[in-house]
């Protein structure tokens, strides 16, 4: 099977296994786990913040994040499009007595400035009014295709944020993706947030894990917080060690995801009935939509992976296939062929461009 579906679907490398079976153990809800406490300190570094915690997943991350960040009753500013609003069970509001507050995404996953403005209370003495505690965005942007948030686009949302004192969480499942994308260091890009979470499990490759980063006592509330979510772990540096190898020796090779993601947006753009944007691809996911006329993606997606190709439904009528360690040129031409064939032996004709861009 050519897996494509995410690339959580990674799997740890022989150097993360052997890591695995010789990691130095502890308690690390007793802040004894020494693997773990090495882990910490390098991701703090490698995303220039002061101190950093290991969580089980991204979504716990975040949602510890957020927990800190803003009190019960308050809310968050969140992405429509964001995977936080989306994906991650409504956990603040469960959790926190939390209230999200959904901004239209633009299509460059960016949240304008004047939509942001218009979330905050007419009058913050108000009671009736939940105050705004804490503003998410999404780097690399999942929902828009992997896009990669500028840094003047980060630079003038800090500016945004400082202006009201609202503090600015970035949940970078995909940071490094979006770092080498841009060819600058992930610190470059997390020094405009005030806290981070990026995950260790997807292109990186280790089997578990996500970090939480930002100021020391950020920090220490956040590891609080992860007790109370039932994340406090024991003998943690098992997979601790693997993200260690993750982020020592994983993130210059995710420019070899995004080729395959050219590659495989480029063969798709050839495919009569087939509607994607090769041009927008800058990083590891392509989105893109079936457009042939008697063909429906419930269908389109059984019959590709009868053929052995694995990818996804994603929402307002797009196909997402996203690129990773775990493929090689030749499955993405592979699945380019796939494609091909199920285009041509079960739709018929193509639907109008405008029709298919438009079919939200």
């Amino acid at each position: 099977m050519i897996e494509m579906r995410s690339d959580t679907f990674t799997l740890p490398t022989p150097q993360m296994l052997s890591a695995m079976t010789q990691a130095a153990l502890g308690d690390d809800v007793y802040g004894e786990d020494p693997t773990v406490n090495r882990l910490e300190e390098l991701a703090a570094g490698i995303v220039g913040k002061a101190a950093a915690c290991l969580m089980p997943s991204g979504t716990m991350a975040n949602l510890a994040a957020l927990l800190v960040h803003v009190p019960r009753g308050g809310k968050v500013l969140v992405g429509n499009e964001s995977d936080i609003y989306l994906y991650e069970a409504g956990g603040a509001s469960v959790c926190g007595g939390i209230v999200y507050e959904p901004i239209p995404t633009q299509p460059d996953g960016t949240l304008a400035m004047d939509d942001l403005a218009v979330a905050l209370p007419p009058d913050p003495d108000d009671p009736q009014f939940a105050l705004p505690g804490l503003i998410c965005v999404e780097n690399t942007h999942n929902r828009m295709g992997g896009r990669v948030l500028s840094r003047a686009y980060l630079a003038q949302l800090r500016r945004f944020a400082d202006g009201h004192a609202i503090p600015v969480h970035m949940d970078g499942a995909r940071i490094f993706n979006a770092a080498v994308a841009m060819g600058v260091g992930a610190e470059q890009l997390a020094a405009h947030a005030d806290s981070i979470q990026f995950c260790l499990s997807k292109g990186l490759s280790a089997p578990i894990g996500s970090i939480l980063a930002g100021e020391a006592d950020f920090v220490e509330k956040a590891r609080r917080v992860r007790k109370m979510l039932g994340g406090g772990m024991r003998q943690a540096g098992v997979f601790a060690s693997a993200g260690q190898v993750a982020l020592t020796s994983m993130i210059d090779r995710l420019a070899e995801d995004h080729a395959l993601a050219a590659q495989l947006a480029a063969g798709l753009a050839d495919v009569e009935g087939i509607d994607v944007d090769a041009s927008a691809i800058t990083t590891n996911i392509v989105l893109f939509r079936v457009t042939a006329k008697e063909l429906d993606d419930n269908s389109f997606l059984r019959a590709v992976r009868q053929r052995g190709l694995a990818i996804a439904e994603f929402g307002h009528g797009r196909i997402r296939a996203v690129t990773h360690r775990g493929l090689s040129a030749a499955d993405v031409s592979s699945a380019v062929a796939i494609v091909a064939d199920v285009v041509r032996e079960l739709g018929r004709g193509r639907a109008p461009l405008s029709e298919s861009r438009n079919g939200r």
